[in-house]
C-alpha cells in the first residue's frame, strides 16, 4: 500500500512554518528570517519514504491584505487549503490563540485531516503548553495536536508519523529524485532577498523585490545577474549604501549562500532600479511569479 498526498502548512506569520518545513524535508528551500513576510510564495519540498510520498507546501503567513501584492500572498494560503489532502496548522507558544480566528473556523469545517503543531516549546515551559494544547484540542476536536519545536528538531518524527498515518492511498507525484518544484533562478533570487530582510530595516525590505535577469550555468561556475527593484529613489540610495559598501554586502552574503546551496562556484552581478508600481501592478507581478 502506496500513500502520497499534498500536505500543505499554513499559520500565522512568524510562527515557524518555513523553519519547519526546511526541517521536515532536510534542505533550506525556504528562506527564514525573524520578520513578518519573509514567505512570499508558495513552495513545495518533496520527502520519498519507501511507502509514501509526501508534498510539503510552504505558504505566506495569513494576514489582511493591504495591497495587491499581499493580496496575492493570502490567495496562496486559500489555495492550500482547497488543495490539501492535509493540513499542517502551524501555531506556536507566542501568539494569541485567537489570532486570524477566521481560518481557524475554516478548518473546523474541512473534511481533510488538520495537524496542528504547536511549535517553539522549547522557549515555553510545560503547562503553558498542556493549556495551549487543550485550547487547540477544543477549537479543532477531530485534529491531531503536536508539541514541537522545528528549530530544535523536536518531536518532528512525531509530525512525520503522523502525517504518513493521515495521507490517502494514491500513487507517487513526483519522481523520487525531485525535491521540489522551483527552479535554480527562484532560488538565487530568494536568497538575494534573505539577505535584504537581514540587512535592512523598517520598511525597505517590503518595498523590494528582486529578478534574475540572466543564470548561465557553466562547467566551472554560475554566472548570474540580478535586479533589486524598490519603489522610490531614496530606497534605491539605501540599497546601495556609501560608495555601494551596503550592497556590496549582501552581494557577498547571497553569492557565499549561493555557492553552498548549489554546490558550485558563483559569479554574481547585482543592480538596483526603481519601479515605483511594482506591488500593485498586475503584470509586473504576473512577471515575478505572483498572479496566475
Amino acid at each position: 500500500m502506496f500513500k502520497s498526498g499534498f500536505v500543505n502548512i499554513i499559520g500565522n506569520p512568524n510562527v515557524g512554518k518555513s523553519t519547519l518545513m526546511n526541517a521536515m524535508v532536510g534542505e533550506k528551500l525556504s528562506i527564514v528570517t525573524a520578520k513578518a513576510q519573509t514567505t512570499r510564495h508558495r513552495i513545495m519540498g518533496i520527502v520519498n519514504g519507501e511507502d509514501y510520498q509526501i508534498v510539503y507546501s510552504d505558504t505566506p503567513g495569513i494576514l489582511k491584505p493591504m495591497y495587491r501584492l499581499q493580496q496575492d500572498m493570502v490567495n496562496f494560503v486559500d489555495a492550500a487549503i482547497g488543495d490539501a489532502d492535509v493540513i499542517l496548522y502551524v501555531t506556536d507558544t507566542v501568539e494569541k490563540s485567537d489570532k486570524n480566528s477566521e481560518y481557524v473556523d475554516k478548518l473546523s469545517k474541512l473534511e481533510c485531516p488538520v495537524i496542528v503543531v504547536v511549535n517553539k516549546i522549547d522557549i515555553s515551559d510545560q503547562p503553558k503548553v498542556m493549556e495551549l494544547m487543550a485550547w487547540w484540542k477544543e477549537k479543532l476536536p477531530k485534529a491531531d495536536i503536536i508539541p514541537a519545536s522545528a528549530q530544535e528538531h523536536f518531536n518532528l518524527e512525531t509530525i512525520l508519523s503522523t502525517v504518513v498515518e493521515r495521507l490517502p492511498e494514491a500513487p507517487a507525484w513526483y519522481d523520487r529524485d525531485t525535491f521540489t518544484d522551483k527552479n535554480l533562478r527562484f532560488f538565487a533570487s530568494e536568497i538575494i532577498r534573505e539577505k535584504i530582510l537581514l540587512n535592512y530595516k523598517e520598511e525597505i525590505p517590503y518595498c523590494c523585490q528582486v529578478e534574475i535577469e540572466y543564470f548561465k550555468e557553466g562547467e566551472d561556475r554560475y554566472d548570474i545577474g540580478a535586479v533589486i527593484y524598490v519603489m522610490r529613489d531614496s530606497q534605491k540610495g539605501i540599497i546601495i549604501g556609501k560608495q555601494g559598501s551596503a550592497l556590496k554586502k549582501v552581494g557577498t552574503q547571497a553569492r557565499l549562500d549561493m555557492e553552498d546551496f548549489f554546490q558550485k562556484k558563483v559569479f554574481l552581478q547585482i543592480f538596483v532600479k526603481v519601479d515605483a508600481d511594482w506591488r500593485e501592478s498586475r503584470r509586473e507581478l504576473r512577471k515575478f511569479g505572483y498572479e496566475d
